[in-house]
């Protein structure tokens, strides 16, 4: 029996799990147009207002490995279903929080459910499109949504803000929640990995613990790099990390299998991945404050403000789809990330009393196209030749590079804009230039970071397994399809 005949509806599948991956993604952001008004009614102080952002991120990124083997071992469909339900019950939480703490609590629970949604999406996608024309095509579409869901994010949270509460921004969940479960039940199909299955628990506490103490020495560089605190915490979390990676090598059924990360390109892959979170979930939290503190802009109105990202994104990927069976990845790869650049090196220059649409709006068209650059073959690169039995435990790595290279993103970012616009401050600048200073500095921050990400490109994603991707005969005119080939 055919791949096609074994897996029912899996086009409609496909709107299951992009569905799944938009409300994720957008999760990271939706909140930060909202935070101004959230931290008056809930008492926030500025410091607690970043962990509303940052809990998410840091406890997605954190059980994410955990959450991939989860879906491996205990089955794909059935650990997206119940991580809906859990993320829908946190939401509602969120949306009804009386305090700060219960709301960093929620965000915190919804980023943990998220850590079992994420990587049962990726890996269903992988089962249910294994090969050809079909594959690139569901890629694409799932790698477009990934890229442009923070900005959507924004824009949502804009819309539900001006015109109902910053509540809505999570209680908007349960919309996708009810569509997405009831989809799930009659469109996916149950997938696990074969064979005998432990988890690999040391492992999972080890690698949380490094990560969160890692993101959290970043939070603190606020306050100075040099800090006792914040130098402890930056190496109790490299040290737990190389805890981690020796377990990994000892245990008989590791949690992230070194196999998976020590392929040059799955490997440049997920370091790229860190960066662009980074850029998505850090330096678009900037840019939302500079629409609203700076010029004076409505929730909604810096919502809209935000759309040429996301449409930049979406118009782009069919161009990028093309080129991508045209010119293999690696070119895109080393583009893209430049061109980012340029777009973060564009809003650098903002000034207080600036024009938006002379510059703000190149730059985020820059950056769109950037990203659709990266973020459409990125997906498939980082799951490039992984067998069947790591399909979660791959796809995990690839959403936990995304979302702690977004929570050491706004915590590097932070540091950047207190030193600077506390500088200018002293300077005599009055509130608003030292707010575009500040700000101006973070997307420079951001665009070294990207030229860095197409450093990587140049040096990890090559070798033979890209110059054998070719043209589906009867697809690559029309859709820029590829497949990979084996490797002999």
């Amino acid at each position: 029996m055919s791949s096609r005949a074994r897996i029912p509806n899996r086009w409609l599948g496909l709107v299951v799990l992009s569905l799944t991956q938009l409300m994720v993604v957008l999760d990271g952001t939706i909140v930060n147009i909202a935070l101004p008004q959230a931290q008056v009614e809930l008492g926030l102080s500025d410091g607690l207002r970043q962990w509303v952002v940052t809990a998410y991120a840091l406890a997605f990124g954190a059980l994410l490995l955990l959450g991939g083997r989860v879906a491996d071992y205990w089955g794909r469909k059935r650990t997206l279903l119940v991580g809906m339900l859990g993320f829908g019950a946190a939401s509602l939480y969120g949306g009804l929080a009386q305090s700060a703490t219960e709301l960093i609590i929620a965000r915190g629970l919804q980023g943990a459910f998220a850590a079992l949604l994420a990587p049962a999406a990726l890996a269903l996608l992988t089962v249910t499109f294994t090969s050809g024309r079909d594959r690139n095509v569901a890629f694409a579409v799932f790698g477009t949504i990934a890229g442009a869901g923070a900005a959507v994010g924004m824009v949502l949270g804009g819309l539900l803000t001006e015109f109902a509460d910053w509540r809505w921004c999570l209680l908007v969940n349960l919309g996708f929640i009810a569509v997405g479960f009831i989809g799930g039940l009659f469109f996916l199909s149950e997938s696990r990995a074969d064979g005998e299955n432990r988890y690999d628990l040391l492992g999972a506490v080890t690698v949380a613990l490094g990560l969160g103490s890692l993101v959290y020495g970043f939070s603190l560089a606020e306050g100075g790099w040099g800090q006792p605190s914040t130098i402890t915490f930056l190496a109790l979390g490299v040290v737990l990390l190389a805890l981690f990676v020796w377990i990994e090598t000892k245990v008989a059924q590791p949690l992230l299998p070194m196999r998976v990360v020590a392929d040059r390109i799955r490997g440049g892959a997920f370091l790229i991945q860190a960066v662009g979170g980074s850029v998505m979930i850090g330096a678009t939290l900037y840019l939302t404050f500079h629409l609203q503190i700076v010029l004076g802009m409505s929730p909604l109105s810096a919502g809209l403000a935000s759309l040429p990202l996301p449409f930049a994104i979406t118009l782009a990927a069919p161009v990028v789809t093309r080129l991508l069976a045209r010119f293999g990845p690696r070119y895109l790869m080393i583009a893209g990330p430049l061109v980012v650049a340029a777009g973060l090196v564009w809003l650098s220059f903002i000034t207080a009393d600036g024009d938006y649409a002379v510059q703000v709006l190149p730059g985020m068209v820059l950056m769109g196209i950037g990203m659709a650059f990266v973020f459409v073959p990125l997906q498939n690169l980082a799951l490039l030749g992984v067998a069947a039995h790591d399909a979660g435990a791959a796809s995990a790595t690839t959403n936990t590079a995304m979302q702690i290279g977004g929570s050491i993103g706004v915590s590097i970012f932070t540091a950047v804009y207190v030193a600077v616009s506390a500088s200018s401050g002293a300077a005599g600048a009055d509130p608003a230039t030292a707010f575009t200073d500040g700000y101006g500095a973070t997307f420079i921050a951001a665009a070294i970071g990207m030229v860095v990400a197409s450093a990587i490109a140049i040096g990890m994603v090559r070798g033979p397994r890209l110059r054998e991707m070719a043209y589906d005969a009867d697809g690559g005119a029309d859709t820029g399809a590829m497949r990979a080939l084996p490797v002999h």
